[in-house]
């Protein structure tokens, strides 16, 4: 009898929130169907690959009104093939400004592009600005951001190992200021972290920042789409891949020969397109990231892709997407992929 009234106590307790709350569910599914061809420069030519998955971000979740001060969002995706958590999150607004708790996109999160081989790539790890999804305590007042995140202590480029131990004291801050000048919005965006690492008796702290500047242009149904950054350690901070794998892991200072080497970080990324009607839109993409081991060590790479979104109903669309992974190092790598994106949201 205890148990039956638990339940029914926990059911009024669950419907009475429901009525003190507004819930809008959504949800979106994703399916790739691309085939690749990879060759290792100065190395083994691969044969054509067929691949066709669930994207892991395809997802599911909801946007909660409390109040017009007390908003909230959940969502669910599909990483590896297990339910994970991409956002979850309470926003507070206390009158000047915002207060956001839980997980959500940082400040340098400029999703511009949108190329979607590799599960939606969007150019992210090839000369944008993104630093993922985080737990976060976020501030907004107007155009502007401040975030306190948990620091990155990654050493070493490519998961290289690393023999030693790392620290953090502090939060890792990230920053965002737009402004909007109707057809133009310029970004700006700046971040730092800092921990310390240990080798041996050999201990250095190492710092990460980053600079980033960009651009959006929108007239007529032309756009265009910028950003540049610049920094060092910048792998602690945003998605980097030199490489021509598709792979986030570099960007990152580095422990060789006894030495401790901090990384200069450099990237661009520029997109353009048209929207014909309704139902066609086309795009074009460029990439590039460079990487340099205090001027011992440097890696580039390059990204193409062109697209075209095609509107089949409302909330149903494909894109077919050609593109190419330009590494430029020995044993880096050339894909030259081919395919279509298939979603539908619901």
């Amino acid at each position: 009898m205890k148990r039956v009234i638990l339940v029914l106590a926990a059911l009024a307790l669950m419907a009475g929130s429901g009525y003190a709350a507004e819930w809008n569910f959504y949800g979106s599914a994703r399916l790739g169907t691309f085939w690749s061809d990879t060759d290792t420069i100065s190395g083994a030519d691969n044969d054509v690959q067929y691949s066709e998955y669930l994207q892991v971000n395809s997802r599911i979740g909801a946007r909660v009104k409390v109040s017009d001060k007390l908003i909230g969002r959940f969502e669910y995706g599909t990483s590896g093939g297990n339910a994970n958590i991409r956002l979850l999150y309470g926003e507070w607004d206390f009158g000047t400004g915002k207060l956001l708790v839980g997980q959500n996109y940082t400040p340098l999160c400029w999703l511009w592009s949108n190329q979607v081989f590799g599960h939606d790539g969007d150019l992210l790890p090839h000369g944008a600005v993104y630093s993922h999804r985080e737990a976060q305590l976020r501030l907004t007042f107007g155009g502007f951001k401040i975030a306190f995140i948990n620091p990155d202590d990654t050493v070493n480029n490519n998961k290289a190992a690393f023999g030693g131990t790392t620290k953090t004291t502090i939060p890792a801050i990230e920053v965002g200021y737009t402004l909007d000048l109707d057809m133009v919005s310029l970004d700006f965006g700046a971040g730092y972290s800092t921990f310390e690492a240990t080798v041996g008796g050999d201990e250095e702290d190492i710092d990460s920042y980053i600079l980033a500047l960009g651009a959006q242009f929108n007239m007529a149904g032309f756009f265009m789409k910028g950003d540049v950054y610049y920094g060092q350690n910048a792998g602690n901070l945003i998605w980097i891949s030199v490489d021509g794998d598709n792979a986030i892991d570099d960007g990152f200072a580095a422990f060789s020969g006894g030495e401790w080497r901090d990384n200069e970080c450099i990237g661009f990324m520029l997109v353009a397109g048209y929207k014909i009607n309704e139902t066609f839109t086309v795009e074009a993409g460029y990439g590039y990231n460079q990487t340099e081991l205090d001027d011992l060590a440097d890696d580039e790479s390059a990204t193409y892709y062109i697209n075209t979104t095609i509107n089949l109903a409302p909330g149903v669309f494909v894109v077919p997407e050609i593109g190419f992974f330009d590494g430029k190092e020995d044993g880096d790598n050339e894909v030259l992929y081919y395919g279509m994106k298939w979603q539908i949201n619901f």
